[in-house]
């Protein structure tokens, strides 16, 4: 190994080029192309030297030195940036009737004599984002945001091993500008062992594997999103200077030579028939995907003939997502029961047995209202068919079997089953209209208060919200703020580390 202190400087930049052009064509080789060339500890040597001689010569460290993964100090709160190119959604639909719809609009817009040709690929369920890139090195990274400007998340999409920090060129000339947008994506057996280790440390787990890949590139120190395994998958250019490609085919290929991981799968079609084709392929094969996809999406090849069709606000015209059925399981329903929420609405809720949904297990279903409940006519020990809408929230589609001496259907209760205090009617809801004396909507405004959505205070789940509200800690938000991490300790699962860990993350807020 090279004596990295007693290098001259130009030797040592010389040096520090030679590792960080190693380092990225091993990283990209292990975690793009899934085709490691070196070992571990070979790799982590390499590493190591980069990193001692980055130290001996701090003004040799670059933006796009693999030492830059991870590093970063945490933010107080990401700063709003503008994307170089709106990132719009797309139009969707389950219905093939509007597919053939969709091909004959754009056959139509191209004009008698001419074919379309469709890129066809699956519709990733991830965190959506934009990647920019100066002179070959990533300068922002930027989440979807509202579609004209986003979060920059630069410091967090650093730490995606397979994203690259400098295009591959192969000593050709990068472009001056590159955007490119992608999607954040975890595992899905990655998301299981994940939610297993939150709940385990008395967390709140995530809904979904795209819940919580938006939630890891958004947190504040990247450290903590450097901690989850996730990848990034890049399917199209938004911006570039000097382009001569003519087809997304062209586009997708570059970003492959780039360096980028890009969606398995992607193909071209010509006809409906052929997406017809390709979709059923996908949905067929979904079941055994260790990464979430929600459908497919169609996209005219022809780049100046998409610049001719044209876009709405919303969405472009020559892009279509086909999505697949929601996924569907049989379960029983155990029992019937209902939650108090935070505005004091009285919900029926399914408890159910424990039934695995794509991927994720799912054992309670909101029921929504007492009308709901009569016209599906559900009751306990009913075997139904659930869904997860969206492939996220978990829903009871229909009654498929009964026993013969059915039950009673359920009954609403009269008063608030929490503080007994009588219900109101506002329409097919009923409330309890005991806004500060009911402790159940207390504990669902702190837990709402917590959420990811919300203050996003890391510690304070479920568990914890129920444990402030029964034992008296809390009886307004206000108080939540007050809360010392001595009356903590008083409790089981309080050490003095975890209580001074959540009133330092109540008190930051």
């Amino acid at each position: 190994m090279t004596d990295q202190g007693t290098l001259g400087f130009e030797s040592a930049r010389a040096e520090a080029e030679r590792l960080r052009e190693e380092l990225h064509h091993h990283a990209h080789s292990y975690y793009v192309e899934a085709r490691p060339e070196i070992s571990d500890t070979e790799y982590d040597r390499l590493f190591k030297s980069l990193l001692e001689l980055e130290k001996n010569h701090p003004e040799l460290c670059s933006l796009d030195s693999p030492t830059q993964r991870v590093g970063a100090e945490p933010q107080s709160k990401f700063k709003t940036v503008a994307h170089t190119a709106p990132l719009l959604s797309l139009d969707s639909t389950q219905d093939v009737d509007e597919l053939r719809r969709f091909d004959d609009r754009i056959r139509k817009a191209l004009g008698e004599g001419h074919e379309p040709t469709y890129i066809i690929e699956p519709k990733l369920d991830g965190a959506s984002i934009e990647l920019i890139y100066e002179d070959g090195v990533l300068t922002r990274a930027v989440t979807r945001g509202n579609g004209r400007e986003g979060e920059q998340i630069t410091d967090n999409i650093r730490t995606i091993s397979s994203v690259p920090l400098r295009l591959r060129t192969e000593d050709r000339v990068a472009p001056e500008l590159l955007s490119v947008r992608g999607e954040v994506i975890m595992y899905i057996s990655e998301f299981q062992a994940f939610n297993a280790r939150l709940v385990e440390a008395g967390g709140e787990p995530y809904a979904s594997p795209r819940n919580s890949a938006a939630g890891s590139v958004r947190q504040l120190d990247s450290h903590v999103t450097a901690s989850r395994k996730l990848d990034l998958l890049v399917y199209d250019i938004l911006a570039i200077e000097g382009s001569g490609f003519k087809s997304d085919t062209d586009g997708i290929e570059a970003i492959r030579h780039w360096g980028f991981k890009v969606p398995d799968r992607i193909q071209t079609g010509r006809t409906v028939e052929d997406i017809l084709e390709y979709h059923t392929g996908f949905a067929t094969d979904r079941e055994g995907l260790d990464y979430e996809i929600d459908g497919i999406v169609i996209k005219l090849d022809d780049l100046s003939a998409r610049s001719a069709i044209g876009v709405t606000s919303h969405h472009p015209r020559w892009a279509l997502a086909f999505k697949f059925e929601p996924r569907q399981e049989v379960t029983r329903i155990d029992k019937i029961e209902v939650n108090v929420g935070r505005t004091g609405v009285i919900t029926p809720v399914a408890v159910l047995d424990p039934v695995v949904v794509g991927g994720v297990t799912v054992s309670r279903a909101s029921l929504h209202n007492r009308e709901e409940l009569r016209r599906k006519d559900l009751r306990e020990g009913d075997t139904v068919r659930i869904q997860r809408a969206g492939d996220v929230i978990p829903q009871v589609v229909e009654v498929i079997a009964h026993e013969k001496d059915r039950a009673r259907p359920f009954e609403m209760p009269t008063e608030c089953p929490v503080c007994s205090t009588p219900v109101q009617e506002e329409g097919p809801r009923i409330k309890c209209p005991n806004r500060f004396g009911c402790s159940a909507q207390l504990q669902g405004r702190i837990i709402h208060l917590a959420s990811r959505s919300a203050l996003d205070i890391e510690g304070l789940g479920e568990e914890t919200a129920a444990l402030l509200v029964t034992e008296g800690l809390v009886s307004s938000l206000a108080e939540l703020f007050d809360i010392s991490p001595e009356q903590l300790v008083e409790y089981e699962g309080f050490a003095e580390k975890s209580a001074a860990s959540l009133v330092e993350a109540i008190q930051s807020k």
